[in-house]
């Protein structure tokens, strides 16, 4: 078999690998899936020419992100109406593209790396870092999938109220390359022992480590999270709309919790719309909550065709009547489906997608009230960016002390995505030690603790209301801290320095 045949063959294998680690966002029980997986990848980039180990990183990250986001071809093709082949090769060409990060990562690695083993796993875990954060940051970011939420029950979650996400992906990263490293060194027993003893410990200790509690307890909330399971195809159909309309009203009014929540869009019309086709729908639920002593939060789109609109939540209670009501109007939207990207018009009028171009709500927008709790709204995968959502602690006695997630992931049907989501909400709560209410239209509508516990959840895929407690937290964790006043960068540049270091390490050795 010529060398050129064998690095396919090498690459297609890295890319199923891949692929197969993506289990362990759904199943974070098999946490150790993901570290033997890129422990195989930095063995193979170890002894690799740059060019080839450029080619295993991408086809290593395109078989993760192609095996982790397929879901996104329901969106296009059934419900986007998008064609199957145009649909599966949009999926295709997303995950290449996001893939060239890694990709870049690894051929920078096969040439800066100086053959200490150690030294060695601190560049491929400082580059994979910074492959990740890219893919995090450029063209408004897409990090689902990022390497730390497969952690989400493992040792190394130790880590997510210190460094969040990013600094358990890159741990997850460091280990995966000492495991890798001892395998290259295999021939050389003594040499391999170090390094797959080092990776070895980092995880027992981790492990039996127990994780401060940096938050206190601010007091219990009564909550009701409504899960209207509408199809996506039914969602704005003109037969269907009135029945659900109705469901959302009534059980709004109906649910016994302090906090009622209905999901994103649960009120899929437009202010004047749906004035058309429920006359005096807004006004009831305003003067049932005006008068009462709950709270609601409820996702709707605000805004007219004329001056631009938003998706949104309104917040009612009794303080305000008289005035507006809260909003809170989602700030990181989702390109193709929220927003059109320039020079991208032609794709998205191939789709059929309703409301495809809000305007984006302010940053740091203020939270919700409801008692001595202050609750803070996110909508969609907003919950994917810790460091955007960190700038609501940057004044401790304002901060949230519960988060809450108003979601339709709807448009993705009865697939991976729901658990998806969920442990990225959960990994959330880790960061901050706050609670995360997800309330959403078909899954998974969930309390979640301050440290990641689901204490309560509705099955997927079925209309119901969760009545639960929990427990509002005050306090901040290192990581809402720093990343309140820094963003991401004191991470970026700590993996700079180590790629930096390293790089310097090649150079004397060369």
């Amino acid at each position: 078999m010529s060398h050129a045949r064998g690095s396919a063959w090498r690459a297609l294998g890295l890319a199923a690998l891949g692929a197969l680690q993506t289990l362990a966002f759904v199943h974070t029980a098999a946490w150790l899936l993901p570290i033997a997986a890129a422990a195989v990848l930095a063995a193979a980039v170890a002894q690799a020419a740059p060019r080839r180990a450029a080619l295993y990183g991408w086809a290593y990250g395109s078989g993760w992100l192609a095996g982790g986001v397929w879901w996104l071809f329901i969106s296009m093709h059934r419900y986007g109406g998008l064609p199957a082949p145009l649909a599966a090769a949009a999926v295709a060409a997303l995950a290449g593209a996001l893939a060239l990060y890694l990709g870049l990562a690894m051929a920078l690695y096969a040439r800066w790396r100086c053959g200490r083993p150690f030294v060695d796993a601190l560049l491929f875990a400082a580059l994979w870092a910074l492959a990740e954060q890219a893919r995090t940051w450029l063209f408004t970011g897409f990090p689902w999938l990022a390497s730390g939420y497969a952690q989400i029950d493992g040792p190394l979650a130790l880590l997510a109220p210190f460094a969040g996400v990013a600094g358990v992906g890159a741990a997850a990263a460091f280990v995966a390359a000492l495991a890798g490293q001892a395998w290259r060194l295999r021939r050389t027993p003594r040499r391999a022992v170090a390094p797959l003893a080092v990776a070895a410990a980092l995880l027992g200790l981790a492990g039996a480590a127990a994780v401060p509690d940096f938050t206190r307890p601010a007091g219990d909330l009564r909550v009701s999270l409504l899960q209207g399971n509408v199809a996506q195809d039914e969602k704005f159909a003109a037969e269907h709309m009135p029945e659900a309309l109705a469901w959302v009203g009534r059980t709004l009014q109906q649910a016994r919790g302090d906090l009622v929540i209905a999901p994103e869009t649960a009120v899929p019309l437009l202010p004047q719309q749906l004035e058309d086709v429920a006359p005096g729908y807004w006004a009831g639920l305003r003067a049932h909550f005006e008068r009462s002593r709950q709270a609601a939060l409820i996702g709707v789109p605000l805004g007219d065709f004329e001056h631009g609109y938003t998706n949104s939540v309104l917040g009612l209670d009794a303080a305000t009547a008289g005035r507006e009501p809260y909003r809170y109007d989602k700030v990181h939207l989702v390109p193709f489906g929220e927003f059109i990207p320039r020079g991208f018009r032609w794709f998205t009028e191939l789709m059929n997608i309703p409301l495809g171009d809000f305007e984006r709500g302010p940053l740091n927008a203020p939270s919700f009230a409801v008692g001595a709790q202050r609750v803070a709204p996110n909508i969609c995968y907003e919950d994917l960016f810790g460091d955007e959502l960190a700038p609501r602690f940057a004044d401790a006695a304002r901060a949230p002390t519960v988060f809450a997630n108003l979601s339709n992931i709807g448009w993705f049907g009865d697939t991976v995505a729901v658990p998806q989501h969920l442990n990225i909400s959960r990994m959330r709560t880790l960061e901050f030690q706050r609670p995360m209410l997800r309330a959403t239209n078909t899954g998974a509508t969930a309390i979640i603790d301050d440290r990641g516990r689901v204490d309560a959840m509705l099955k997927p895929y079925t209309q119901g209301v969760l009545e639960g407690t929990v427990q509002g937290r005050v306090g901040l964790t290192p990581y809402a801290w720093w990343s309140a006043r820094f963003g991401a960068w004191p991470w970026v540049l700590l993996a700079v320095a180590a790629a930096a270091g390293a790089r310097w390490c090649a150079r004397r050795s060369g």
